[in-house]
């Protein structure tokens, strides 16, 4: 076994368990996990939620995107097809109605089956200036759940962790998922070991902020603990299989493997921009109370972001 194998080999064990490290933090701690508590502690993790949101936003406008529109424009150029028509935005915005239309059918399979769903409004709704939630007083149910109005009954304040629907969880797994995959091919397709070892740390800094953000969002959807702790440890293990793949594909050299990718790649940035503009970020500004301090968490997760894609 040459050392370059085994500097691989190595990034792909180290990637594996510190995502589980990072993972199960948010999945394991209770406190986490508890959404009674008091208001300072909802409101903490409210705006740890925010702080997530900005790290999907910025993982979305700055690494996935560029990364698939880098990719596809190779690949394009490579192959020498030229056209006016917008052909890698065209992919990003089938990879986005393909998951719309996938969860309105899934909606409308509920409905007809009279289950109940979660239906938080992007914009709520505002009467004499206030923002109220669907039930008046100072406590109402959600999703069988009981969300208390800590501003009194004068300033009714949506509050409900429970509100992420499970569908949209799953396709924020599967996304991010398939993300880390390509992440772990440009691991495993590097030919000197000093890029593979400058690469892996990049990732592994990047991921381990991803997938703390990621169980953060799948504690707080009505996803049940089996299913979070299966989601992380599945996670965890995409990018050393992309690493894997990668090392596979120097060895066979598939012909249409890098355009394969590049597709893929493109579908799975459509799924997350739709999972970060009709999901995370409707859902923390859709309660009203602390606005400003919400998108103060929300600019922080994308400056956090920002700055290591920044550093490299």
């Amino acid at each position: 076994m040459d050392y370059l194998l085994q500097v691989k080999i190595g990034a792909l064990i180290g990637l594996f368990f510190l995502t589980l490290l990072f993972g199960f933090i948010p999945a394991r701690v209770k406190w986490f996990r508890d959404t009674n508590g008091t208001e300072i502690h909802r409101t903490v993790l409210s705006l740890i939620s925010c702080f997530a949101g900005g790290v999907f936003l910025a993982a979305c406008l700055l690494d996935i995107i560029p990364d698939y529109l880098s990719d596809i424009g190779a690949e394009l150029e490579a192959r020498q097809v030229e056209t006016s028509f917008p052909l890698p935005e065209f992919i990003i915005a089938a990879g986005f109605f393909t998951v719309l239309i996938l969860e309105k059918t899934v909606l409308s399979c509920r409905e007809v089956r009279g289950l109940p769903e979660e239906r938080a409004p992007l914009i709520p709704e505002s009467r004499n200036g206030h923002a109220h939630s669907h039930a008046h007083g100072n406590a109402h149910a959600h999703g069988g759940a009981v969300t208390s109005d800590p501003e009194g009954s004068g300033h009714h304040v949506h509050v409900d962790f429970q509100a992420h629907s499970p569908f949209r969880s799953f396709m924020l797994f599967l996304s991010l998922s398939l993300h880390s995959v390509f992440e772990g091919l440009a691991i495993g397709l590097q030919s000197t070991d000093s890029k593979v070892m400058e690469i892996c740390i990049a990732i592994l800094v990047h991921k381990s902020i991803i997938v703390f953000s990621l169980s953060v969002k799948l504690v707080q959807s009505a996803v049940r603990p089996l299913w979070v702790a299966l989601y992380i440890l599945v996670f965890a293990a995409m990018s050393p299989l992309g690493i894997a793949v990668g090392v596979s594909v120097m060895e066979a050299r598939l012909a249409a493997g890098a355009l394969i990718q590049a597709v893929l790649e493109g579908l799975a940035a459509g799924t997350f921009v739709y999972i970060t503009f009709m999901e995370i970020l409707p859902h923390e500004l859709n309660s009203a109370g602390k606005q400003l301090l919400k998108v103060l968490f929300i600019l922080l997760g994308f400056t956090v972001m920002a700055a290591l894609t920044f550093l490299g």
